[in-house]
């Protein structure tokens, strides 16, 4: 067994997290569909999506195809990623408090 693993951490605060967890990736999952699915619905909605020329002759859609997805799941996933290495960063793993951490620098509690 590791006994690296945070020992602090109880029961109810894992599955806390392991909820918390859960709901970020099931709204991340959310956006991205309505991401992709987008794509389709412009198309057979918007005449101009696939008719206009933009750079180079390209349409909006074949330049959203070609580069604005892959943008687009990259900033998605970095930004689940590092919302949710917040949420376990502050949720789990916390060392116990310190005298200097429970007090203000003139002796008051926060």
């Amino acid at each position: 067994m590791d006994d690296d693993v945070a020992t602090t951490d109880t029961v109810a605060e894992v599955d806390a997290t392991f909820r918390t967890l859960r709901r970020v990736a099931v709204g991340y999952f959310v956006v991205f569909v309505l991401g992709v699915a987008a794509f389709p619905v412009l198309s057979l909605t918007l005449d101009w999506w696939s008719q206009a020329r933009l750079l180079g002759g390209m349409s909006p859609g074949f330049l959203v195809a070609a580069f604005g997805l892959y943008v687009f799941f990259a900033v998605l996933g970095l930004a689940a990623a590092r919302l949710s290495s917040a949420v376990e960063h502050r949720m789990l793993g916390d060392t116990p408090a310190t005298d200097d951490d429970l007090f203000l620098d003139d002796g008051r509690a926060p």
